[in-house]
């Protein structure tokens, strides 16, 4: 039976729903994360802030997970937002002068998040070569 329910529930999200389960539930941990532990940084009652962003954007992609595909739009679209903000805040950071290495931080979050999310968004569900069509007798 318990083969059957986990069957069917992977028949249910498919390769799409899969990606945005499995986000969705990644960036939720990491903003419970801040919340539960937070960085020991003087002053940082912001981080609160984006530790629900990252949570809120969290939950709605793992709920459009179960969405049919041309609705899971909205979850790849919210999976996107925390890692493009931090993205910017990391290269705000390196501009003014801050944070040295926010340069590469922010191109790590370019790439390694918001690039394999527009990929994932990109990916059809199903793709199946077309089949090859009978041969005409050749000849005349």
């Amino acid at each position: 039976m318990r083969c059957r329910a986990a069957r069917r529930l992977r028949k249910r999200l498919g390769r799409r729903g899969h990606f945005l389960a499995v986000v969705g539930i990644g960036k939720t941990c990491w903003g419970v994360s801040f919340l539960v532990a937070p960085p020991a940084a003087p002053a940082l009652p912001a981080l609160t802030c984006w530790a629900w962003i990252w949570i809120v954007c969290g939950l709605i992609t793992f709920v459009s997970a179960f969405l049919q595909v041309g609705r899971d739009g909205f979850g790849f679209a919210a999976a996107l937002v925390p890692p493009s903000v931090w993205a910017i805040a990391y290269l705000a950071a390196a501009l003014g002068g801050h944070y040295s290495r926010g340069v590469w931080v922010a191109v790590w979050y370019l790439t390694s998040h918001v690039g394999v999310i527009l990929w994932a968004a990109k990916v059809p569900e199903h793709s199946v070569p077309k089949a090859p069509r009978g041969r005409r007798a050749e000849g005349g």
